[in-house]
Order: structure tokens, then sequence, then C-alpha cells
């Protein structure tokens, strides 16, 4: 199954995502406290990666899509950063390199969708990872508002379009499958000209993979992960029934 149509489109990913950066003083904080190399797990079109690289921090940018790398590297290139920029599965890391720091934003753990891929992506994470070494990630909180959503069309949010001032007004449709604990997401973009009619319509296709926080907790476990901290936002916000998020700051222990 094709699960990557959102990123097909680097520039419009980024003219929606780009300027959204609430994880990145929570990063800093952290990043401040390691050594050597980060690593940016799934980094996209390097949302955070060049900004923390910004900052003076060594780091590497993993992703499995071409197109978003390839403007990562663009807008580095034109920064004149030096970003370490990797096509890889993130399920079958070989960076030939340890890091005391690896993160994933952008509720990327999601993405992982069986198992199998939860398992292969935090083994590939603790075997770059040293000892004592942390890795941060964030998701969504499974409440029963996120996965009951009615699978009729709902608006989400609204956009100016900067290049051609279009007004772009964005819905989802949403199916959740509880056996697997997927979400099934298709994004709708409805394109309004200056008269105030639609002229243009897109739509994506997402599945993203649900993890209660119980389940999260024996995963890491299991893969020789220790919860130093659970957060519902990059806030430090405390956890709580109402969540819309999840964002953990593990250790590796083993």
């Amino acid at each position: 199954m094709n699960n990557t149509e959102e990123y097909d489109d680097p520039i419009l990913y980024d003219k929606e995502n780009e300027s959204y950066l609430p994880e990145l003083p929570f990063l800093l904080k952290w990043a401040s406290k390691s050594t050597g190399p980060i690593i940016d797990l799934a980094c996209g079109t390097g949302r955070i990666t060049i900004p923390l690289a910004k900052n003076g921090y060594e780091l590497v940018g993993v992703d499995i899509h071409k197109g978003m790398l390839d403007e990562a590297k663009r807008k580095s290139n034109s920064l004149n950063l030096a970003i370490q920029w990797v096509q890889q599965d993130c399920t079958e890391l070989d960076l030939g390199l340890t890091s005391t720091f690896i993160y994933s934003v952008g509720n990327s753990f999601q993405h992982f969708l069986t198992n199998e891929e939860q398992n292969h992506l935090l083994s590939s994470i603790n075997k770059h990872l040293k000892h004592n070494g942390i890795f941060i990630f964030g998701t969504r909180f499974p409440n029963a508002e996120e996965l009951l959503q009615p699978n009729t069309e709902e608006y989400w949010r609204s956009y100016i379009d900067k290049e051609t001032s279009y007004k772009v007004d964005m819905y989802t449709i949403s199916s959740y499958d509880s056996l697997k604990q997927v979400q099934h997401y298709t994004t709708i973009r409805k394109y309004y000209g200056t008269d105030g009619s639609i002229i243009d319509e897109k739509r994506t296709n997402i599945s993203l993979r649900y993890v209660f926080p119980k389940e999260m907790e024996r995963l890491l476990s299991t893969h020789g992960f220790e919860i130093v901290h659970l957060y519902s936002d990059w806030k430090e916000t405390p956890i709580s029934q109402n969540s819309d998020g999840m964002i953990y700051v593990c250790r590796k222990i083993f």
C-alpha cells in the first residue's frame, strides 16, 4: 500500500507545515545535553533538522522519501548548512554511526502500521543510540474523540497560498479500523479563486497507527528503553485522559 501520498509534493508540504515549530524549544533543550551528531528520523524537508543545525548542532537527517530529501538538501545548501541527508528506511537503519540523541517528530511513529514495523524501527533506533542515549518522539493520543471521528467530510483548517493568494480550505474524512488500530484519512484541499468559487480540489490519503499508553510502555521496555518523561505536548504539559498527544523522552538502558 502506498502510504506516502501526503509527501509526494514537498513544496505543498512546506507551504502547510514549514513554519509550524512547536517542538523546537523542547528539542533544543535536549540537544544542549547531547554530544556528537544528532539523528532526525523521518526528517522530511528538514522542518526541524534545519533550525537545529542553524543553532550549531551536527545533524543527520534520515527519510525514505527522495523528493522530501531533495527539497531538504536544496534548502540547507542555500543556507550553507552542512547537514548529512540520508535516504533510508527507518526500520532498516545502517548509518555507520551511533548518537547520544535521536528524535522523530510530526507523529512519524504512526506511519509504522504493523507490530513488525514498530519492532524493526525501535531495534534500528536502539542500535544507533549510545548507552544512556536519549530518544524523543511524539504520537497522537488515541482518545475516543480522535478515533471515533465521523466518516463524513469534516472541516479542519484554512490557509492562504502565498504563491497564488488563493484561499485553501482543508477537510478530512476518517475511518478507524479497530482491529488493526489504524485510522485511514483522506485530506481534501479546496482552492478558491478571487471570486470565491472553487477552482481546484486535491485529495490525498494516509493511514496512521494508534498506540495506547500501556501498550507503548511495554513496547519501549521490550526494546531496551526506559521512559524518562511522558508529556501531552511539547510544552511539557502533563499527560491526561483529555490529551491530544503523547511526547516520549526515552533512555536506552540495554
